[in-house]
């Protein structure tokens, strides 16, 4: 299976999920590039396929064994990250591939394409159980953007979700790790950091520190740079609400905050095993609004959670229309394996209901999210630009509360900053002209 110019395998890296995904693919990349490997553009062009694979939405594991079903039979699939963990036997029934690996097995993936490329059949489904090692090489696919991991796992034990079935119980990075890779990425030409983790509010607590004292130290560092500070469970933020505020003041912290709620009942966070109530979710963003008021907010909903009534449903988008967040990821319940939510069957709520439930929800955010992005329509200030845009002569920034502002230029303007005024507004990004 070797390319017979080059001798040299080639392999593309395939990844769907969060950005904690997404810094494990860079590794994968980084520690295959080490060990003398290439990496493809896409499939085609690749010899071997790995994919990293997310398992938190049932409707992400059947996209990703739609993809796998279709791809060449000379290809060798190799399958890593969370789905081997949760579902592997649902692969094992309907998918090919040639290794099932669990996630974060960057240090190990050159000896498994080895193996594979030999003809081995690998399953390695043991699950990591250590912090994140930020000292491995990387691969980062964008030259501005660094993803920096900096714990696995988390503190919760929610009914709806099985990915700590997949990451375990917190283990966090410690700080001094952490500003080190930052400033070597920095050198690299980073200009925008995205700290991640299953949960960023309850970082540091298995080592005696917080997340206010890790974006503190971050902030401290010299140079031009962003930092946006990924998911926060609101419980986890309640209880150090004002010192992430005081840290969040510092004006390289990009002002955006994800909070996810997920339901607007009292009743349903209960049977979700979330610690906290609506009036405390409220409250944070309040909070968070009082000190920052032109602050991004990001939540998530469920619809159709077991037992969800009608009464339910409506307090969530009561709650909706009240925050007005700026982003919804709004999602349709469905049983994942291994969690508690299995034993809730006989309150299923019909699937038909929670898809309705799930329109409606998506058709009103929508409507508040571009209510809310005119209101920027007339702003001047700097963006700095982190993505190409996905037309040609497009480029896509983010303002201090990390808004997507896209801009037309000839000019190669990635990791630069400009001066822009906004002209128009849609519900998911904004227009602006260069000043």
């Amino acid at each position: 299976m070797l390319p017979v110019a080059m001798g040299i395998m080639r392999v593309f890296v395939k990844t769907y999920g969060c950005s904690a995904n997404s810094a494990d693919s860079q590794v994968i990349a980084g520690c295959l590039l080490q060990a003398g490997y290439k990496l493809a553009r896409s499939e085609g062009d690749a010899e071997v396929v790995i994919y990293n694979t997310c398992a938190v939405k049932a409707q992400t594991e059947n996209r990703i064994i739609a993809d796998l079903k279709g791809i060449a039979f000379d290809k060798k699939v190799i399958i890593a990250g969370c789905l081997p963990l949760i579902c592997y036997e649902r692969l094992r029934k309907e998918v090919r591939f040639d290794a099932a690996v669990g996630s974060a097995a960057g240090p190990a993936m050159a000896d498994i394409v080895k193996r594979v490329s030999k003809g081995e059949t690998v399953i390695e489904l043991s699950k990591f159980e250590a912090a994140p090692k930020l000292d491995l090489p990387r691969a980062r696919s964008n030259p501005v953007v660094s993803i920096i991991p900096v714990s696995s796992g988390c503190l919760g034990s929610c009914t709806y979700c099985c990915v700590v079935s997949a990451r375990g119980h917190l283990k966090s990075c410690s700080i001094a790790e952490i500003g080190n890779l930052a400033r070597k990425d920095l050198g690299r030409g980073a200009k925008e950091f995205w700290i991640t983790a299953q949960d960023m509010g309850c970082y540091g607590s298995d080592l005696g520190t917080s997340l206010a004292k890790l974006v503190r130290a971050l902030g401290e560092i010299e140079g031009d740079f962003k930092v946006r500070v990924g998911m926060m469970t609101p419980n986890t933020v309640r209880d150090d609400i004002d010192d992430i505020l005081e840290a969040f003041k510092n004006e390289r912290i990009f002002k955006f905050i994800h909070l996810p709620v997920q339901s607007g009942s009292n009743k349903i966070l209960r049977q979700m095993n979330r610690f906290y109530s609506v009036k405390d979710f409220e409250k944070i963003v309040q909070r968070f609004r009082k000190v920052f008021p032109r602050i991004t907010v990001a939540t998530d909903v469920i619809c159709g959670f077991p037992g969800e009534s009608n009464e339910d449903f409506e307090n969530t988008l009561s709650l909706l229309e009240r925050i007005r967040p700026d982003i919804v990821n709004v999602s349709k319940f469905f049983v994942r394996p291994g969690t508690a939510a299995l034993e809730m069957r006989r309150r299923f709520v019909d699937f038909q209901e929670t898809k309705q439930r799930a329109t409606k929800v998506s058709r009103l955010v929508k409507k508040i999210s571009a209510e809310n992005n005119e209101t920027w329509i007339g702003w001047t200030g700097e963006v700095l630009v982190d993505e190409k845009g996905k037309v040609s002569g497009s480029w896509v920034g983010r303002n201090f509360a990390y808004k997507p502002i896209a801009v037309r230029s000839r000019e190669k303007l990635l990791g630069e900053k400009v001066q822009v005024r906004v002209v128009s507004a849609f519900p998911t990004y904004l227009a602006a002209e260069i000043c």
